[in-house]
C-alpha cells in the first residue's frame, strides 16, 4: 500500500512539474517581450524584405541599427537595380539619404514613432501590446502573433503575422491585405541584441560617404531616357485625361493628369545629381515608407526618387491614404531605362 501511495505521489509531482514547465501563455510572452524591449540598449539586424505588389516580386536587403532610445539607421538596398537608400535618426533630426544622387533630406519628424515599421523590433512589440485582440499561438520552436497594424496612411495593409524564436529573436513578419494575403514579407537573417556602436555610426556625413563606396554616385547625362510609369491602382471614377511632355534643361518632364470624380497629377523627370556637399535639404512634412523607397508627404503632395527619376504626386481631392496607395503602385510595371 505504501509503495502505491509513493508511486501516486511521484506521479502527481511529475504532472505538477510538467505543468510548471509547460508552454507560456500569451500574457507571459507579451510580458517577456515588453521586458526585453525595455531593457534593450540597442541591436543590429539584417533582413530580407519582399514586396508582392506587382507582377514580379521585388526583394531588398535591409540592414537595421538601433541605439536606444532614439538613434536609428536603416539601409535599404536592391542589389539588382543598384538602388540604395538610408533613413537615419540622430540628435539633429530624421534624414533620408540617396547616395547615388548625393542627396540627403532632413525632416523634423518623430519617425518611427506612432506607426508600424515591419523591420523594427521595438515597433513590432508595440503593435502586439497595442492590439488587445491580438491572436497568439505557439509551436515547438516559435511564438506567433497576428495583430492589427498601425499604419497612418495605409489601411490596405491592416494585418500582420509576427514570428519570434523562443528566445524572443524575431524570425519573420508578414504584412497582409484585408484578405490576409501577404504583400510585404520581412525575414530576419541575423539579429544581435545589445550591440555596441561608435560615436559616428549615426552621423549623416559619415553614412553618406560610406554608402557611396557601395553605390557610386550617378553621372548626370543630359536627355537620358526614362520609361514613363503609371499607377496600377485605380480610384473609382478617375481616368487619365492627358499625358504631356515638356522639354527641360536636363531632358524632359512628363505630366500625367487624372480627372473625374477626383483629380490628381503625377509628374516625373530625370533626377539631378547634387554637387558634392555634406549639407541636407530641409523638407516639411513626414517621411513616408513606400516599400521600395522612402518619400516625403507634405500637405497634398508626395515626392520620391526611384532609380534616378524624381516623382511628385499632387492632389487637392485625394486622402493621404489614397495618395500613398497610388504612389506605392507606380513602381511595379518595369524597370526605368538607364
Amino acid at each position: 500500500m505504501r509503495k502505491k501511495l509513493l508511486l501516486l505521489f511521484a506521479g502527481l509531482m511529475a504532472v505538477l512539474m510538467l505543468a510548471a514547465c509547460g508552454s507560456k501563455s500569451q500574457e507571459d510572452v507579451v510580458k517577456d517581450l515588453t521586458g526585453k524591449v525595455e531593457s534593450l540598449k540597442g541591436y543590429k539586424a539584417d533582413a530580407t524584405m519582399t514586396l508582392q505588389m506587382g507582377t514580379e516580386p521585388q526583394t531588398y536587403d535591409v540592414q537595421i541599427w538601433h541605439k536606444a532610445p532614439t538613434y536609428y539607421r536603416v539601409n535599404l538596398k536592391n542589389a539588382q537595380k543598384d538602388q540604395s537608400q538610408m533613413i537615419l535618426r540622430n540628435d539633429d533630426g530624421v534624414f533620408v539619404l540617396t547616395p547615388a544622387l548625393n542627396k540627403s533630406f532632413r525632416f523634423q519628424s518623430d519617425w518611427p514613432e506612432n506607426s508600424s515599421q515591419a523591420y523594427l523590433y521595438e515597433s513590432l512589440i508595440e503593435d502586439i501590446i497595442a492590439d488587445k485582440e491580438a491572436k497568439f499561438s505557439a509551436t515547438k520552436e516559435h511564438y506567433v502573433f497576428e495583430t492589427k497594424t498601425r499604419y497612418q496612411n495605409n489601411k490596405m495593409l491592416p494585418y500582420q503575422e509576427i514570428t519570434f524564436k523562443k528566445d524572443l529573436t524575431p524570425v519573420s513578419v508578414k504584412v497582409m491585405d484585408p484578405d490576409r494575403k501577404a504583400l510585404v514579407t520581412v525575414e530576419f537573417t541575423n539579429v544581435k541584441f545589445d550591440a555596441s556602436f561608435d560615436a559616428k555610426d549615426f552621423d549623416m556625413a559619415k553614412n553618406m560617404t560610406g554608402a557611396q563606396l557601395e553605390v557610386p554616385v550617378m553621372s548626370n547625362v543630359k536627355d537620358e531616357a526614362f520609361t514613363v510609369m503609371y499607377p496600377t491602382e485605380e480610384i473609382a471614377g478617375v481616368d487619365l485625361i492627358e499625358e504631356k511632355e515638356v522639354k527641360t534643361e536636363n531632358g524632359k518632364r512628363v505630366i500625367l493628369t487624372y480627372d473625374g470624380e477626383k483629380s490628381f497629377t503625377l509628374v516625373q523627370e530625370k533626377a539631378i545629381v547634387a554637387e558634392a556637399s555634406v549639407t541636407s535639404t530641409t523638407v516639411s512634412g513626414e517621411p513616408i515608407d513606400l516599400g521600395f523607397t522612402i518619400g516625403a508627404m507634405s500637405g497634398n503632395t508626395i515626392s520620391w526618387t526611384y532609380q534616378g527619376v524624381d516623382y511628385m504626386l499632387a492632389s487637392n481631392d485625394l486622402s493621404e491614404e489614397e495618395m500613398a496607395m497610388l504612389a506605392r503602385s507606380v513602381q511595379v510595371q518595369g524597370d526605368i531605362s538607364k
